[in-house]
């Protein structure tokens, strides 16, 4: 497959503040139909094809692709803190939903095909998180345990900032009535539940995750939303929800400030 420059959405309060990061779509990689083209997920995926993939993402991080680290994502609330040294294959075998750094010059990273990835920053000391936050993780609090963690890793609150990007918009998000009821209970107060688009409820997993920053210390006015509907969009995006088996995986990723 002809090579071609990755597609890359952009933070710019992340940018501002002098972090590099991407939020790939699935455009400017290696991986044949039907995970043409960037696609991270093991699945449908020779090695070879994967591995240019990771070399793409990390030369448009500025990182080596030793040092973009990923984890094996089970929809939970762990946590893997890197600092730079680890052999990336140990830390892509570990469970988790969260990758933080304090070290400069770590890419951390997480893979999405409809759920919600957050880009954590800190303004101050450069330290960096990245968020898979799945409905079910999204309930289980992730994005608080992220958050905590980061802040533990800090040893204070530090100056946090974050991105929420692409993943499955209050558009295409139709769920049953008990999911619905957990994600409601996930941010209280909030409408986050839309009765009005059919039979099944609709859930805004970007205004949840919002919330859930916010009642974690993050300022509203230091989270930046990088849009895109995942289900929406094929041309830009993979999506389980859309595509099943044959949904590739986007990969999100932020660089330590130096």
């Amino acid at each position: 497959m002809p090579a071609v420059d990755p597609e890359i959405l952009h933070s710019s309060l992340l940018a501002r503040a002098g972090f590099r990061h991407a939020f790939f779509t699935r455009r400017g990689g290696h991986s044949g139909p039907p995970f043409d083209s960037l696609h991270f997920g093991a699945n449908g995926h020779d090695p070879e094809s994967l591995a240019a993939n990771v070399r793409v993402a990390a030369a448009a991080l500025g990182v080596e692709a030793s040092r973009l680290y990923l984890v094996t994502q089970v929809h939970g609330r762990d946590v893997a803190t890197v600092r730079g040294t680890e052999p990336r294959d140990d830390v892509l075998a570990r469970e988790a939903d969260v990758v933080l750094t304090t070290e400069g010059g770590v890419a951390c990273g997480v893979k999405v095909a409809d759920c919600v990835p957050v880009l954590v920053a800190d303004a101050e000391t450069g330290a960096v998180a990245a968020i898979h936050s799945g409905w079910q993780g999204t309930v289980a609090g992730v994005v608080g345990a992220g958050v905590a963690a980061l802040r533990r890793e800090l040893g204070r609150e530090g100056r946090l900032l974050a991105a929420i990007g692409p993943h499955i918009e209050v558009c295409c998000f139709e769920v049953g009535d008990e999911v619905a009821s957990k994600l409601g209970a996930s941010a209280p107060g909030q409408p986050v539940i839309d009765e009005s688009r059919g039979s099944r409820p609709h859930v805004d997993l970007r205004r949840i995750v919002r919330a859930q920053l916010v009642a974690s210390g993050v300022a509203d006015d230091a989270i930046d939303d990088v849009a895109g509907c995942t289900r929406c969009d094929e041309a830009r995006f993979f999506s389980y929800r859309r595509d099943g088996e044959n949904s590739g995986r986007l990969l999100s990723a932020i660089v330590s400030r130096e």
